[in-house]
């Protein structure tokens, strides 16, 4: 018995942005039709604000587990490192023995902006003018899967180092033939915006309501734990369209609606799932001067789909190595 092993190049050879973003598709569809098998995630909070996690799923009952174990530590940045670092392991669908073992750290990252991407799909149409605040791995990450679903006219980037904001922003825009700079100021950035991410591990709002314009989508990538906070309450109350990846998982971890949903600032009921936009039980938007408002905290059945993408491709590839595993 042995066990394939996938480093981060070979993960990045084969996991490219479509098949990222066709398995994203698969996941949420799955987990708006009820098929995906969705345990609770587990947080290990750390030091300060470093948190470890775990992710346990199946995309169908009948699906391969997959488990990924990593940990976000904010202050990589200062090292030169990825704040997310994890490992995925995946387990044969029959016999349940252990079949693959792979850098989650790029798995993460790739698979975070593409559902993204498909959410913006679902949400903010035919989008053209993006600004991403935080140029960090997930705001870069985010660039490069926008480009591939949406004809991207403009992005505006803000981070809080101006000269690495703008080094980014140069090498975004030679990479994908778009105009891309960096922006004075996270205001001016988000000013005018059809679609907004946030890219940070921020406890404090980094934007606020007035800035978004009339029909803007935001989609928040960093309010993944209860005491993470890129947006404020007043974004929420505001919003026509609130979507989450995960409802339950939402009510726990998802920072301003987990805390909304808590104060009775906001009921279930305004609140729909991703999924269920995908397959037709929810409307998402239905008109154009709408304010939507997507929170994403990750979830297992993603990488549950990004595995069982990459995995039959790593292995018609040729990539990776087989370690001994057992007697």
């Amino acid at each position: 018995m042995s066990i394939l092993v996938l480093n981060e190049r070979e993960v990045r050879e084969v996991l490219t942005v479509p098949l990222a973003v066709e398995s994203q598709r698969e996941a949420f569809r799955a987990l708006g039709g009820g098929q995906a098998v969705l345990p609770p995630r587990l947080l290990v909070p750390g030091t300060g604000p470093d948190v470890s996690f775990c992710y346990a799923a199946r995309i169908r009952p009948d699906g391969p587990a997959v488990s990924k174990f990593g940990s976000v530590n904010p202050g990589n940045s200062s090292r030169g490192l990825p704040a997310i670092h994890a490992v995925i392991v995946v387990l044969d669908e029959t016999t349940g023995r252990p079949a693959a073992f792979m850098d989650g750290t790029s798995i993460t990252e790739i698979r975070t902006a593409a559902a993204s991407a498909v959410a913006a799909e679902a949400l903010a149409g035919t989008a053209q003018t993006l600004a991403v605040i935080g140029v960090g791995t997930q705001g870069v990450a985010h660039v490069r899967a926008l480009h591939h679903t949406h004809a991207l006219r403009q992005v505006r980037l803000w981070g809080p180092r101006a000269e690495h904001t703008a080094q980014v922003a140069a090498d975004l825009g030679a990479e994908t033939g778009v105009d891309v700079s960096g922006a004075p100021s996270a205001e001016e950035a988000v000013r005018d915006a059809d679609l907004v991410i946030t890219c940070t591990t921020s406890a404090t709002p980094v934007l606020e309501r007035s800035w978004l314009a009339p029909g803007a989508t935001l989609i928040s990538v960093g309010s993944f734990a209860p005491d993470r906070h890129e947006y404020d309450q007043d974004v929420l109350e505001r919003a026509d369209v609130i979507v989450v990846d995960d409802l339950e998982t939402a009510r726990t971890d998802a920072g301003p609606v987990a805390r909304a949903l808590a104060e009775g600032l906001l009921s279930d009921d305004q609140v729909c799932t991703l999924g269920q936009v995908l397959v037709g039980d929810a409307p998402g938007r239905t008109t154009a001067d709408q304010l939507v408002v997507y929170t994403t905290v990750g979830l297992g059945a993603q990488d549950a789909a990004a595995a069982a993408a990459l995995l039959p491709a790593a292995r018609e590839a040729g990539l990776g190595h087989l370690m001994p595993w057992g007697d």
